[in-house]
C-alpha cells in the first residue's frame, strides 16, 4: 500500500486529505510542520511515495520544509505537491523553483488533487 505523509498545521485539512488518500488505497502519515515531517521522514526513510505539504506553518514552514526535503540525496526524487491558500504567483514560483512538483491552491476539492497527483504519475 503506498503512502503519503501530510504537513499542515491544520488538522482539518489535514483530515481532509486523509479521507481523500484513504479513499484511494493510500495509508497516511500526517505532521503539523516542517521539523515534524522531517522526522517523520528520518523515521520512515523510503516508504512515501509523496509528500503534501502546506506553506504557512509554525516552527518550520513549507518553503523551508522543501528546501530541506531537496538538500538531502535520498530525497531527490520524492515528489513533492505544495497544498497551500497563498495565491501570490511569485510565492508559487519560489515553491515550485525550491522543488515542489506541483502546487494546488486550498481551498481543493478530490479531482483537484488527484488530477495533481495523476500528472506526477501516482
Amino acid at each position: 500500500m503506498p503512502r503519503a505523509l501530510i504537513v499542515d498545521d491544520s488538522r482539518a485539512t489535514r483530515s481532509a486529505l486523509r479521507r481523500i488518500l484513504s479513499s484511494l488505497g493510500i495509508d497516511c502519515v500526517e505532521a503539523e510542520h516542517g521539523e515534524h515531517a522531517l522526522a517523520e521522514l528520518e523515521a520512515n526513510q523510503g516508504e512515501f511515495a509523496f509528500v503534501l505539504v502546506d506553506w504557512n506553518m509554525p516552527v518550520m514552514d513549507g518553503f523551508h520544509l522543501i528546501k530541506a526535503i531537496r538538500a538531502e540525496r535520498q530525497y531527490a526524487s520524492l515528489p513533492i505537491v505544495m497544498v497551500s491558500a497563498e495565491i501570490d504567483q511569485r510565492q508559487i514560483a519560489r515553491a515550485l523553483m525550491a522543488g515542489a512538483d506541483e502546487y494546488i491552491m486550498k481551498p481543493f476539492d478530490r479531482d483537484i488533487l488527484l488530477d495533481k497527483l495523476s500528472a506526477l504519475g501516482l
